[in-house]
Order: structure tokens, then sequence, then C-alpha cells
């Protein structure tokens, strides 16, 4: 009953759910109805042309079928921010909801790194099914501060995560630095791997330097302390870099500094008035019918 009266306060909170929450909840239990009695995955329209290959316990992917994107601020700057010319670097993809909003709607190129075979499959085919085989570059590894192999927990859909000792159901996947993995910078890098952002950080030195690369959206939480930092350390790393840390307001098109991560995602963003000339040019982007 928690999980449920939870879900409801966030459709009922979303930015976008909260405009049409009776709809918003009918799309809740139609999902949650047609989850148990059709025995395949569902293909969902997403956002413009594009689609999701969804099944249940697809925490992040039916997130997007009940409020049209599920982290609505940092996925409406990633379509306001990204252009054509662009490269977006997706770290810790998961069945790849940015992969395809950066391909398939932004339309630029993207490296979309997962490192879960299971969840990898998922995100390849989301890739296919949206026809972005030519634009996106898959990755089927871990990305952190050294090469070699290391364990992930595999059952724990948008929070599998390096695992540490004593954690069951694990397995053992290929690692990588990220100056490695791509030789070109990207202009935006998505970082979601549950608490593991410093060791990314740490194996993207030449990309952090590069001042090509504008903004990051990086997910820092208590998480990380499971590895031996905390927050502010990986704040303070972006910081030495020349980044601050902002939030977003997608409607207004409005970018405000913050004293520091947020509770979830964070933008980081090196030059801020590069980013507010294109959020601001950007042209107008439509979820469930509205524009923003």
């Amino acid at each position: 009953m928690s999980a449920l009266i939870q879900t409801i306060r966030f459709l009922f909170s979303h930015p976008l759910a909260r405009r049409s929450r009776w709809a918003a909840l009918r799309r809740f239990v139609t999902w949650q109805i047609a989850s148990r009695v059709l025995p395949h995955p569902v293909i969902h329209p997403f956002v413009g042309t594009t689609r999701l290959i969804v099944e249940k316990g697809m925490t992040g992917a039916t997130g997007n079928i009940y409020t049209g994107l599920h982290e609505f601020e940092d996925m409406a700057f990633l379509l306001h921010f990204l252009r054509p010319e662009d490269l977006f670097a997706d770290i810790g993809a998961n069945i790849g909801s940015y992969t395809v909003l950066a391909g398939g709607v932004a339309n630029c190129r993207v490296f979309s790194a997962e490192p879960v075979p299971a969840t990898f499959n998922h995100l390849q085919d989301n890739v296919l099914i949206n026809h972005l085989s030519e634009k996106v570059q898959l990755c089927n590894a871990g990305i952190g501060a050294e090469t070699g192999r290391l364990s992930f927990t595999r059952s724990l859909d948008t929070t599998n995560h390096v695992a540490v000792a004593g954690e069951k159901d694990t397995i053992e996947v290929p690692v990588t630095l990220l100056d490695e993995a791509i030789g070109e910078t990207p202009r935006l890098i998505k970082i979601d791997v549950e608490g593991f952002e410093m060791a990314v950080l740490q194996g993207a030195k030449r990309i952090l330097s590069d001042t090509h690369l504008k903004a990051l959206i990086v997910e820092i939480n208590q998480s990380c302390i499971r590895y031996g930092h905390t927050p502010e350390e990986v704040h303070g790393l972006l910081v030495g870099y020349g980044f601050t840390s902002y939030q977003y307001e997608p409607f207004g098109r409005a970018l405000t500094p913050t004293d520091g991560p947020g509770e979830q995602n964070t933008i980081y963003l090196r030059d801020p008035g590069f980013a507010t000339q294109r959020v601001r040019n950007a042209e107008k982007v439509q979820v469930l019918g509205q524009q923003f």
C-alpha cells in the first residue's frame, strides 16, 4: 500500500502529470491492468515519433507512460539543449529513455553505456525499434576509474549498481574509462550509476577538461557513500572542473543556480550563457498534448 501511495503522490506532484491528474491516474491504472494481462512487452508511444518497449517492473520506463517524461526537468533540459550536430553520452542508460530522446527527438549522436546484459538487451531493442542504430554507439560495459572487471547487481531494474561485499544475484562485467570508450568529447553527459559517479568522473579527466563539454546531468545522492564518497565530494570535483550546479524550469525555460546537488539529478553547466541561449532558442516539444 505504501508503494501505491508513493506512486500516486508522485503522479499528483509531477510537473506534467499534475496538469491533468486524473488522466495520469487513468494511465497508471490502465498499465497496471494491461501489464498483468498481456503475456508480452508493449510497444508504447513516447515523444514525437519515438517508442519504447515496456514491460512490467521497468520503473523508469513505466514512469514515462504515466507522466510523459519520468524525469521531467532533466529530460526537458536535454531536449531543449541538444542540437543535431552534438554528441550526447548516456552513462547508465538502463533501457534507453534518455538515449531515445537524444537520438530520436533531438536527432543528435549518442554514446550509450549500460553494464547489465539483460538491461542492455532492452536498450538495444529500443534503439532498433526507433531506427537509431546509425546514430547510437552502444556499449555493454561499466564505466569507471580504471579498466578491468566489476560485479554488478542484475535484478534491481533502475537501481542496479556496482555490487559491494555481501550482495547476491550479481554478474561480473567489463569496465572501461569514459576517456577510452569515446574519442570525441560530448556536448552533454548524463550519469546515472547509483552512487558510482565519482569513479565515472575520475575516468573522464580528458573529457571533463575539454571546454567543448558544456553540461552534465548527474544523479548525486547518498548512494555514493557505499563507495567511500559523499555527495559534497562529487559536487566538489565538478566545481573543480569549472561547472556550477543548476536547476531547470522547462515551461519558462529558466536555468537557476543552486547551492549544490539536489536530492536526485543535478544539472551542471560550464557555460551558463551558452546553455541559456540554447534552451531559449530551442523548438517547442509536445508531450501528452502539452507544449513547453
